[in-house]
């Protein structure tokens, strides 16, 4: 039924190299979701809800998804290199991290507002790294080191999950990231077989949203 869909993607591309840093904004005080300027918008004890006073302090006011980042490269010796894997590996542990937000997400918050908050936040910020991934981005494809050291503390001794804080934010998220190599990306050629695979991606979520 939707063998073929015609969708009207248009892509706007900037494509630069380098390791550089974008500088994330600081938070400005605001308490209230109506107080808009510009699209400016505070989750700060949204709803009056206490546990979500500090909310704008993990990326900063206006940059409610992480979108303002910034990335240190961190030299790894030995050199850190991928190695292919069959995709089901990869779709499993892909897997048991999305099961694990939901657990973090319905465990930790009673609140079903910051739920869907806190979880709208996560998913949004998931999606600046496809751009990373098609290289439009001007970031590097890496990961963070040091926030991903925080996953062997994800769990207390009992096997609940870990409420400790782990002393980071949003902001020092790309501050020791390092870069896996000898993937295939081969310009120009990547960037046309990339963009194939991401839109024949976005297609198949599209009929399956719609079949």
């Amino acid at each position: 039924m939707f063998a073929k869909l015609a969708l009207p993607f248009i892509v706007a591309s900037s494509f630069a190299s380098g390791v550089f840093s974008v500088a994330i904004p600081a938070a400005r005080s605001s308490n209230s979701i109506d107080r808009r300027t510009f699209g400016h918008i505070s989750f700060n004890n949204y709803q009056n809800i206490g546990f979500t006073s500090n909310f704008d302090n993990f990326y900063g006011i206006d940059n409610f998804n992480g979108r303002s980042r910034h990335q240190t490269i961190i030299e790894q010796s030995p050199e850190l290199v991928c190695h292919s894997q069959q995709v089901e590996i990869i779709q499993q542990r892909l897997a048991v991290l999305t099961e694990m937000a939901r657990r973090v997400v319905t465990e930790l918050s009673c609140e079903v507002e910051t739920q869907v908050v806190v979880f709208e936040q996560y998913y949004q910020s998931l999606g600046h790294f496809h751009d990373d991934l098609r290289r439009h981005s001007g970031f590097q494809v890496g990961y963070d080191q040091g926030i991903t050291s925080h996953f062997e503390h994800f769990f207390n001794n009992d096997g609940s999950l870990s409420t400790d804080d782990w002393g980071f934010s949003g902001s020092d998220i790309g501050s020791h990231t390092v870069i896996v190599s000898h993937n295939n990306w081969v310009e120009p050629d990547s960037r046309h077989s990339v963009e194939k695979a991401y839109f024949a991606s976005k297609n198949a979520y599209f009929i399956n949203q719609f079949s």
